[in-house]
C-alpha cells in the first residue's frame, strides 16, 4: 500500500487495504474476501469459477493480511 487512502479507514496500523475491509473498517473474513475476489476475476477476466478461485487464492497468499492462511489453502479447488 502506497498511500494513506489505500489502507482500511485510512489507518496505516491496519495490515489490510480498503478492498479487504467491511464498511465499518474491520477486516473481511478469508471466505468473504475470497468470494468477492472470485466474482471480480470472473467479471473482469471472464475466467471460469475454478480457474478464478485458484487465481484469487494465489494472489491473496501474496498479501500480508492473508499470509496466515498459506498453510491451509488448497489450490486444487
Amino acid at each position: 500500500m502506497k498511500s494513506l487512502s489505500d489502507y482500511a479507514m485510512e489507518d496505516e496500523k491496519k495490515d489490510y487495504c480498503r478492498h479487504c475491509s467491511r464498511p465499518d473498517g474491520t477486516m473481511q473474513s478469508y471466505s468473504e474476501k475470497l468470494q468477492s475476489f472470485v466474482k471480480l476475476i470472473i467479471k473482469t477476466q471472464g475466467l471460469d469459477i475454478q480457474v478464478a478461485t485458484t487465481s484469487a487464492k494465489a494472489m491473496m497468499m501474496r498479501l500480508p493480511a492473508w499470509e496466515k492462511f498459506r498453510e491451509t489453502v488448497d489450490f486444487g479447488n
